[in-house]
């Protein structure tokens, strides 16, 4: 039998005992993208992402120098990859892997490169969990920054919070009390909840500060800055490109779709959830602060997580959007034959042709 491509019930079919979609529905989310003309656009993009900045808890996170230390650099002959650690908060220090390709002319266009769920940023640098060197691609990342340095760009890639080297040990609960460990994203997004911030706003600041720094790096040429990611990486490529404005283009895998009918219709980690966010509308609202920069999405018609029909359908709002800033051809898409994965078959030639 062929198996058919997934779609998520709605949200009616998806109606709880406690009645909180009904609530849902009872909202006139105050930030939703309702702007008719371009000038109530560009009023619209300041106040929502003034507003979307205090949601996640930006103003709240303590900034530090980045005090750079360089602590490892491997010639990969084509490309040479270092690795550093650079503070992003007084009591926060990122490893990034830099990615640099030999024979390119400087200064180099630049792309943040957001690895998702798994097990951490040397999953898209071409190394094992433990630290050995591949040189074939592998998994759901495909070495995807690996990629996209041997088409001609500088890579920064972040260990993103609550992952790899930045996860919080809790052996102690199963040797002490017998209890299993929470993950990492788990304990931290309900302890960020408790403080009235979110995961998604540590991990846009850590990208901010990264970018501070890629800024102090003379072979980068940031002015032409794009990012990419997938799943929890195309999270962090969503709200980071909604907030940083240096960011000129990106390309968002595996994320983009619906609140409805992927976020709020399944099993998902905790670090995708913001207290309060319903005040903004759904995906293709926030897609206003990124409009009019070039957008790619890509999406598996057989992703059980972010279902094809409703990524096909928040598209359509998003080109919508665009097309109010006489942009609409900047909302690309590359719907691929597979699962939840990077497919890079437009993604690398589409930042390449709009990082020129």
């Amino acid at each position: 039998m062929k198996p058919t491509k997934y779609d998520s019930r709605t949200s009616k079919d998806l109606q709880p005992a406690t009645g909180l979609w009904r609530m849902v529905d009872a909202i006139k989310p105050k930030y939703a993208f309702k702007a008719r003309t371009l000038a109530d656009a560009r009023i619209w993009q300041k106040a929502t992402r003034k507003a979307l900045t205090e949601k996640i808890g930006l103003s709240m996170i303590r900034k530090a120098q980045p005090n750079p230390k360089k602590i490892e650099v491997v010639d990969k002959k084509d490309f040479i990859r270092e690795k550093i650690l650079i503070r992003t908060g007084p009591d926060s220090v990122m490893p990034v892997y830099i990615l640099l390709p030999k024979n390119a002319p400087r200064p180099l266009p630049v792309v943040l490169a957001f690895h998702g769920h798994g097990y951490g940023v040397k999953d898209i640098v071409g190394l094992w969990e433990d630290g050995n060197e591949r040189n074939t691609p592998d998994g759901i990342h495909k070495d995807f920054a690996v990629a996209l340095c041997r088409k001609g760009f500088a890579v920064a890639a972040p260990e993103i919070s609550c992952f790899g080297e930045r996860q919080t040990d809790f052996s102690y609960l199963n040797t002490v009390i017998g209890q299993s460990a929470p993950s990492t994203c788990t304990h931290s997004a309900m302890l960020a909840f408790h403080l009235g911030i979110s995961v998604i706003g540590l991990r846009v600041h850590d990208g901010l500060r990264l970018v501070d720094y890629l800024e102090t790096r003379k072979e980068m040429d940031t002015s032409r800055l794009g990012a990419m990611g997938l799943s929890g990486g195309g999270l962090h490529t969503f709200y980071s490109t909604c907030l940083d404005t240096r960011i000129k283009a990106c390309v968002v895998s595996g994320y983009y779709s619906s609140f409805r009918d992927s976020i709020f219709a399944m099993h998902h980690c905790a670090c995708n959830f913001v207290p309060g966010l319903v005040e903004f509308g759904d995906m293709h609202d926030l897609v206003g602060l990124i409009a009019p920069r070039p957008m790619l999405v890509e999406a598996g018609d057989y992703d059980p997580i972010f279902p094809i029909a409703s990524v096909r359908r928040g598209v359509s709002k998003a080109k919508k959007i665009y097309s109010l800033f006489d942009a609409e051809d900047h909302v690309d898409t590359d719907y691929f034959e597979g699962r939840h994965q990077i497919s890079g078959r437009k993604s690398y030639d589409f930042l390449k042709d709009n990082l020129k």
